[in-house]
């Protein structure tokens, strides 16, 4: 039983992957408002209901890329080692970031990941949905470190600090640096915000 749940949840995962991928592909190529949902089912092979099963809404279609980073920053504060606090726990984990020229970071030049941010930056409704995940992540963040409004405070500029420290990496790139070049730099920005928090 547990076998078949397991299958069904691989081909679910990869029906889900095979229509987001077919989406961004789209949204790439023709830009994000000149692509309908029409459009996006018929490249994927499948039914408008069937796509909506899967992605609610058409900015669902691209931001789902960002699922796997929903919430990280509570899951670092919350799985920090005994005698760290919250900051450096960010602070390290953000450079490991970084060090892995991870997409989220900015630190990353794969011609794909840049024209996928600028499509994300550069699209009202993408970076309005994408401001309501990243308020989301605020009140994880603040639940992870405690009550009151220090904790809330303290979640909105970690936040603030990261998003503008990608957004500032990936305008270095879009500009035509490499993430080698522009390493240097992101490295020394987010040891400079970081210790401003701390």
């Amino acid at each position: 039983m547990s076998e078949s749940t397991g299958l069904r949840a691989r081909k679910k995962e990869r029906t889900r992957d095979a229509i987001g991928d077919a989406a961004v592909s789209l949204f790439l190529e023709r830009g994000f408002d000149r692509v309908s949902v029409n459009d996006i089912a018929a490249a994927a092979e499948i039914s408008k209901p069937t796509l909506f099963r899967y992605f609610p809404t058409k900015e669902d279609l691209v931001l789902h890329r960002f699922a796997d980073h929903q919430g990280e920053a509570a899951r670092v504060v919350r799985d920090r080692g005994s005698g760290i606090e919250p900051v450096p726990a960010l602070h390290r984990h953000f450079r490991a970031g970084l060090d892995r020229y991870d997409p989220v970071t900015g630190l990353n030049d794969h011609p794909e990941v840049v024209a996928f941010h600028r499509l994300v930056f550069s699209t009202p409704s993408l970076a309005g949905r994408l401001t309501q995940y990243q308020l989301e992540d605020e009140e994880a963040l603040a639940d992870a470190l405690g009550e009151g409004i220090r904790a809330r405070l303290l979640a909105a500029q970690v936040l603030a600090v990261q998003r503008v420290l990608a957004r500032a990496n990936w305008q270095r790139i879009a500009d035509g640096r490499t993430a080698h070049d522009v390493r240097p730099q992101a490295v020394a920005d987010a040891d400079h915000a970081f210790g401003r928090l701390a």
